[in-house]
């Protein structure tokens, strides 16, 4: 008798379920956009929660390291607050560090861009004539060009139109991204809140969310959810403690290397691979075409010699430090890698290279223990 009530019991919720789906199925777009309303409205937690879960991993290494667990009271007290404190400092100093160097650089460059331009527009223009001169044909062409009359009354026309009818529309667009870059403010204001309150009582917070779930759920799928948690924990936090490091040691080797063999902008350079190198795969080649163009500027030959030095670089880092500084901690083969920076960057650009290696991990590690429990059967 219980057996048919349970088996009833199951049979109802396949029902509900199904009819919830079709539902979905039917009003799928009313059912998307209430899904972006609410993530929007919820936007600046859901920043708060990955500002404090990035910051949590300075922060425990400070608690760990500094302080670690001191049978004084006050010295309890004060580790949280002191951690978070002296994590934001980090953080800032990494920041003005960064604009301190990137800013003046790029100032410079740009102000030499405005000074080569004007040679580089000179020799285009004497190759153009030199062209011209030895083909009477494109000379004859532009010289039709010439002859085209313009109506200069039907075109002061259209713009005083435009002008008449588009400053109600530029008003309109101040005044709109006015309220974006307000909202935009309180946003992270409110994220920055959120993420300070999420890691002074994360203890707390996990304990309640680890009762939750044991209240609401059975003990077999509250093991493994906490499991699958716990995996995703884990490799979230390798992934970005070791993508962050070794982002580090190979910008370093580059303003070392550069500056040893007179490249120009090497601090610049280095910078900015350190930075792209944050973006798996991808990134530090993004720095190397960068970094190519800035060198071309100031000698082409340089600028060849950079690429072979960036190929030599890239070999000891992925071969030797990689390994070694990430090594598996992710446990991902390189195949997996290359379709969770596909697939994430397709769906959410950069962001989604970034969150989904760490997704794949461990949907790979799952996979992998339950199809090795499934052959051990």
């Amino acid at each position: 008798m219980d057996l048919n009530k349970n088996n009833m019991k199951k049979i109802c919720q396949l029902l509900v379920f199904a009819a919830l789906l079709c539902l979905v199925v039917i009003h799928i777009e009313e059912a998307t956009g209430v899904v972006f309303t609410v993530i929007d409205i919820l936007k600046p937690f859901i920043i708060g929660g990955v500002m404090a879960f990035i910051l949590n991993i300075p922060m425990r290494f400070i608690e760990n390291k500094c302080f670690g667990k001191s049978q004084k009271k006050y010295m309890n007290n004060l580790k949280r607050p002191v951690s978070i404190l002296l994590t934001l400092l980090a953080v800032v100093l990494v920041l003005t560090f960064v604009v301190l160097i990137v800013v003046p650089q790029l100032r410079e460059t740009f102000k030499e861009l405005g000074n080569r331009i004007p040679a580089f527009v000179n020799r285009v223009l004497a190759v153009a004539e030199k062209t011209f001169a030895e083909n009477p044909q494109l000379l004859a062409k532009l010289q039709e060009l010439e002859n085209i009359e313009i109506n200069w009354s039907s075109i002061l026309s259209t713009v005083g139109r435009f002008l008449k009818n588009g400053v109600g529309n530029v008003v309109v667009s101040t005044v709109s991204v006015a309220g974006s870059i307000i909202g935009g403010v309180a946003n992270v204001f409110i994220a920055f809140v959120f993420a300070l309150y999420l890691l002074s009582g994360k203890e707390k917070l996990v304990n309640q969310a680890d009762r939750t779930l044991k209240a609401f759920l059975l003990q077999k799928t509250y093991e493994k959810t906490k499991k699958v948690l716990a995996i995703l924990n884990h490799n979230f936090n390798s992934f970005i403690t070791g993508q962050c490091l070794e982002a580090v040691i190979l910008g370093m080797m580059f303003i070392i290397v550069m500056g040893i063999f007179g490249f120009p902008y090497a601090l610049l350079v280095g910078v900015l691979i350190m930075v792209t190198s944050l973006i798996p795969i991808v990134g530090a080649f993004i720095g190397c075409g960068v970094g190519m163009f800035l060198i071309m500027i100031d000698n082409p030959v340089k600028a060849l010699w950079f690429l072979v030095l960036f190929l030599i670089l890239q070999q000891i880092e992925g071969n030797l430090i990689y390994p070694r500084v990430v090594g598996n901690s992710v446990g991902l083969p390189s195949i997996w890698v290359l379709v969770a920076v596909s697939v994430g960057g397709s769906l959410m650009g950069v962001v989604g290279m970034l969150i989904f290696i760490p997704l794949v991990s461990t949907f790979y590690a799952l996979l992998k223990e339950a199809v090795n429990t499934r052959n051990a059967k």
